[in-house]
């Protein structure tokens, strides 16, 4: 039976094109908040992490409440390396609004996500945004998005989608774009006409399956998920279904349903809603609560298997334990562990040493916003360069392969194509416009497009837009050109002394400023030529009893390159890790002593 008191829906997009202004919107608008209240813009992205970088990393959920009807909102995170959360998301739902820039049209992850939503029989709303835009181009947007939808196989009933122009920035919804509003009356009422309730059923066995977990130092553990049929009561007992088997007789200390970005204490949850419990520890996303007696579990959540793995370990340098509150290996596999529960994209698997823990993920972006969380969370340890993961089948060796969508300048595409030819990749499409700027797909495998988006952003002068989705696995390519240039190695520790520092002026970049302290086998810079180079940069100038030059005092000091922890990601070699800590962030050599580097690679 459906519920006409309710609605669950996802806002799926590309990153950047809105989603987040628009669930600010509909949160005001509904009277959510009280008015005097002061809301922050992107309310919805709670993490230091998605405001700075400006994208949606966590799905989160929200609810609001229309003409007595409570819409459940799922904010989901546009890029492709967080597949997981929008994987999640999408079965708390029963439609969504694809969100599309009136400028920009559908763009590789605009793909992404709504290849999944179709894929789940989810009806579509199309909301184009951004109307207000000097470069709107809306008619062939809603083109594009009709071919996208006939690309991805879509049926004739999900081709079919109602059609809704915004405003976000401004709350503004219009169902043609010559109407006259100035609110987002006209979305509301397009979601409760062409969403249907959820199909549930309170007089059946409970199911809720776990979509969510949220921790709380009061309550523990908060799973948050859909209540599929049944209901649940404060004062009962239910069955936990695990992979391992069922647990009977759990009590829940507590009963949450959702109110603007608030949880609601109740006695009792309705089914189709989308609800929280406490009490239960132990629980992992995927398991359901059933009835005590006839527990009968919903089908686990499947996602996209990682592509990429990184190794983490604990902190071994010089430098160790001067920053960082967390830094042995309990400290690292508790904390690996427990992410594993909130992000069932990431896989940790054991190595035969105690102190590395190998990492299993989507793509760089991930496994850089990892790092990032940790980092700020106190822990100090190190990583490893990401590698590909292969698979074997009919005794061949199968590698993943990417689709690359590439947006950038035309002067830069011989560039940019031999640069990709050289790693494998093999050009599928080729669309200029006459604008200036030339749309450009390849398919290259994983591997190939590791360190390549940095040199992509610095050959297009920060220009160019690149985006990649999950092809399919090929057979193995061959080898690949690793970094071409050598890196300035230091070789004791000691600080960065102003003489050393303009020594090194024609040797090559330097990461370091003076003052920086060093220790032996850090990465101190790139060397212009190939092979590494181990240097003193922390030589003082020789005194003596001459004046010096006038020149000696009017030498500038070369800037350095500031590395950014995603820039260290995708340069270090395979003998080279990053040492990240809550203030620093290093790069450095596996070996750190110069001379066994040196006999490794006789004996290699």
């Amino acid at each position: 039976m459906r519920k006409s008191n309710l609605r669950n829906i996802a806002i799926i997009a590309h990153v950047d094109h809105g989603k987040t202004t628009l669930v600010d919107g509909l949160l005001k608008q509904s009277g959510t908040f009280d008015s005097h209240k002061i809301v922050e813009e992107r309310v919805m992205d709670s993490m230091d992490l998605e405001k700075e970088r400006g994208i949606t990393i966590s799905a989160k959920n929200t609810a609001i409440f229309y003409k007595d009807i409570k819409v459940n909102i799922v904010d989901t995170p546009g890029h492709s390396d967080f597949g997981g959360e929008v994987e999640r998301s999408l079965n708390l739902v029963d439609g969504v609004l694809l969100l599309v820039d009136s400028s920009e049209g559908p763009l590789p992850q605009t793909r992404f996500v709504l290849q999944k939503a179709l894929n789940k029989n989810l009806p579509v709303i199309l909301v184009i945004n951004k109307i207000d835009r000097p470069d709107a181009r809306i008619k062939e947007v809603i083109d594009e998005v009709y071919e996208l939808f006939i690309d991805l196989g879509a049926n004739d009933e999900q081709i079919d989608f109602p059609i809704i122009y915004t405003n976000a920035k401004k709350g503004i919804a219009k169902n043609k774009l010559e109407d006259n509003s100035n609110d987002l009356v006209p979305l509301f009422e397009l979601i409760i006409s062409k969403i249907d309730g959820p199909q549930a059923d309170g007089n059946k066995i409970t199911q809720f399956l776990i979509t969510n977990l949220d921790y709380d130092p009061y309550l523990g553990q908060i799973a948050v998920g859909r209540l599929g049929n049944g209901e649940i009561k404060l004062d009962s007992l239910y069955s936990l279904c695990t992979r391992e088997g069922v647990k009977n007789n759990q009590k829940l200390s507590s009963c949450f349903t959702f109110k603007g970005l608030s949880r609601i204490k109740v006695e009792k949850l309705e089914a189709g809603d989308i609800i929280a419990i406490s009490g239960i520890e132990g629980v992992e996303i995927g398991d359901t609560v059933s009835d005590n007696d006839n527990p009968m579990p919903l089908p686990r959540i499947e996602i996209d298997n990682p592509t990429v793995s990184m190794y983490f370990q604990v902190n071994n340098s010089p430098f160790a334990g001067k920053e960082g509150k967390y830094l042995t290996s309990r400290h690292l596999a508790d904390r690996l562990k427990r992410e594993t529960l909130v992000n069932v994209s990431l896989k940790i698997i054991p190595t035969n040493s105690p102190d590395i823990f190998e990492v299993c993920g989507r793509g760089e972006l991930q496994m850089a916003v990892l790092i990032e969380t940790m980092r700020r969370e106190g822990y100090e340890f190190m990583v490893s360069k990401p590698i590909v993961i292969t698979v074997e089948e009919n005794g061949k060796k199968l590698e993943p392969v990417e689709h690359v969508y590439l947006d950038l300048p035309e002067q830069n595409v011989g560039t940019i194509t031999e640069k990709l030819s050289v790693r494998k990749g093999i050009m599928v499409n080729l669309q200029n416009n006459g604008s200036g700027r030339v749309m450009l797909e390849f398919k290259i495998p994983t591997r190939g497009l590791i360190g390549f988006r940095s040199q992509y952003l610095t050959d297009t002068k920060g220009t160019g837009i690149m985006n990649t989705l999950f092809d399919s696995y090929k057979p193995w390519f061959g080898p690949i050109p690793k970094r071409s240039s050598g890196v300035l190695v230091g070789d004791r520790q000691g600080n960065v002394t102003p003489f050393a520092y303009i020594g090194m002026a024609d040797r090559g970049i330097l990461f370091t400023t003076v003052g920086t302290e060093v220790y032996e086998g850090m990465i101190i810079g790139e060397r212009n030529r190939v092979g590494d180079l181990d240097v003193n940069i922390t030589k003082e100038k020789k005194l003596t009893n001459m004046r010096a030059a006038s020149s000696d005092s009017t030498v500038t000091l070369r800037p350095p390159k500031i590395m950014s922890l995603d820039k260290c990601i995708e340069f270090i070699d395979d003998e080279e890790l990053i040492e990240v800590t809550p203030k620093t962030i290093r790069m450095r050599k596996r070996e750190l002593n110069k001379n066994k580097r040196v006999r490794e690679t006789i004996k290699s």
